[in-house]
């Protein structure tokens, strides 16, 4: 065989072969930081013939049970008054159906929740003790969700005079004492986030996206939010686009971080609809963090992307965080782990 014929052959084999690969990559389930095991239920729902929003839902809810991080689920990070509470979000990228809780109380399953919410109401978000109410509708049973660990950290919190907190310009000077607090009428200098001792360890989530064989995308978060947060705070987790965002035929992706900063910018959005326009995951992800950069140099925070056809990639920002790592699984042998250096 002439040699140009032969090369011709081999990348015409070589294409079908990138092409099959691509195709080999769904389904598929991405998600924040090294939650191996909420990986790997996700991906099992596809094993079983369960759908997108199954393994979203399966997934972060294996993640609530073991408590990833303590950050996840009950049992940590109280607010100011000791209380803990849930965030999450689920979003049908087919549909572009919503359901999300905030400031969800006394009810464990809060990602099981918001499914209820996108799938037994027309409504995108409901929040604090009515959500409760409307989760004990539909058949979850309450509970107290503080623990030995979430009441050791707020009786410690409070023998540290409540330091650090989210309050400024108010009297007592919250820099030195726990409340009950006033605003005051001489506006000071607002601390920068570096002064509240926010870390990863302390506003973190669990963020997914599944992508079924066909291309349906599904995105989740659930969190329990900022340690010692003023009670009733709801940060970027149940927000659409801030928290999690899918689009079918463009992709999906989750934020995670600095919830109070993130979600001003929409992140996940952005970096679906900048998929939508043919950029690489991995390049999506930076571009969605670049903004926030601009305005907010100091914060902590990552994003993971996934287009439709099951590519993936991250990008991350901030010293407390360096190395950012998330666990993907697209076949049936194993999980894997990827990493990205924070810019």
């Amino acid at each position: 065989m002439a040699a140009p014929i032969r090369s011709l052959l081999f990348y015409f084999v070589l294409s079908i072969f990138c092409r099959f690969k691509a195709i080999s990559t769904l389904p598929i389930v991405v998600n924040t930081w090294p939650f191996t095991n909420a990986t790997e239920t996700g991906y099992n729902v596809f094993l079983t013939g369960g759908s997108a929003v199954d393994a979203v839902e399966r997934g972060c809810s294996k993640c609530e049970v073991q408590r990833c991080d303590g950050s996840v689920g009950e049992g940590s990070d109280p607010d100011e008054e000791g209380e803990v509470t849930l965030d999450a979000m689920i979003m049908d990228g087919e549909s572009m159906d919503v359901g999300s809780v905030g400031c969800l109380r006394n009810i464990s399953s809060a990602i099981s929740v918001a499914r209820m919410v996108m799938e037994r109401t027309d409504h995108t978000l409901l929040a604090g003790e009515l959500a409760t109410k409307f989760a004990v509708e539909m058949g979850f049973t309450e509970s107290d969700l503080s623990s030995n660990k979430s009441d050791t950290m707020y009786k410690q919190w409070k023998t540290n005079n409540c330091q650090p907190n989210y309050r400024v310009n108010v009297n007592p000077d919250p820099k030195r004492s726990c409340g009950p607090y006033h605003p005051n009428t001489n506006i000071y200098r607002k601390e920068t986030r570096e002064d509240k001792g926010i870390g990863y360890l302390n506003h973190d989530t669990i963020g997914m996206v599944a992508v079924d064989k066909n291309g349906h995308v599904v995105s989740g978060t659930t969190t329990n939010g900022l340690n010692h947060k003023i009670p009733g705070r709801v940060g970027d987790s149940p927000i659409v686009g801030a928290g999690s965002y899918a689009q079918n035929g463009m992709g999906g992706a989750a934020a995670t971080g600095d919830g109070d900063i993130m979600m001003r910018f929409l992140p996940s959005y952005t970096a679906v609809q900048l998929m939508g326009s043919g950029m690489s995951p991995s390049n999506a992800a930076l571009s969605s963090i670049k903004p926030i950069i601009k305005y907010f140099p100091d914060f902590d925070g990552a994003v993971i992307a996934v287009n439709h056809k099951g590519e993936h990639g991250a990008a991350c920002h901030g010293a407390g965080i360096g190395t950012f790592h998330y666990s993907v699984m697209d076949n049936p042998s194993k999980v894997n782990l990827f990493s990205v250096k924070c810019v």
